[in-house]
């Protein structure tokens, strides 16, 4: 069993497609005006996100409401997540947070509607540093990730688990 996709619901489907191709670099497979789109960063699976378009009246998420904290992406390399961080920057994204959880590096940030996404590199499993407790103080922050990040504010270097 695997996570097949995430369904997030937006105000505006074609200016969320947008935003997610443009800032993201994401597929689109099939796009219903006024009503959804459906985009994917893998081109070999008929999607990864649903947008479903709710109307330019909709309430946001409140914070500490419960419900869906964020959806990760998942790239194959450091170098992708160096990629991505800049392609955020480029675009004005601002960063909730980054997080260096020992065995991967997460990046934080909301869509246009306030959906939480994460852009995540995660460590070959044979290289993480414990195979149990991953996200124990003592493994968060070993600095296995050098990058553009390194001086952002939103870069977090506590010593402490991080929910990932």
């Amino acid at each position: 069993m695997h996570l097949g996709h995430v369904n997030l619901y937006v105000r505006d489907a074609a200016a969320s497609r947008d935003w997610y191709l443009r800032v993201l670099d994401l597929h689109t497979y099939h796009f219903a005006p006024g009503r959804a789109a459906f985009l994917s960063a893998d081109k070999e699976k008929s999607h990864e996100i649903a947008l479903m378009q709710l109307g330019p009246d909709a309430p946001s998420q409140q914070p500490g409401q419960v419900g869906l904290n964020h959806a990760a992406l998942m790239v194959d390399s450091l170098d992708q997540l160096k990629d991505c961080y800049r392609r955020l920057k480029e675009n004005n994204v601002r960063l909730d947070h980054i997080s260096d959880h020992g065995l991967s590096l997460g990046i934080y940030f909301r869509d246009p509607d306030g959906n939480g996404l994460e852009v995540s590199y995660e460590l070959p499993r044979d290289q993480w540093p414990r195979q149990e407790q991953v996200f124990a103080p003592d493994v968060v922050n070993l600095g296995k990730f050098p990058g553009p990040w390194d001086d952002d504010p939103a870069y977090s270097r506590r010593r402490q688990p991080v929910t990932a």
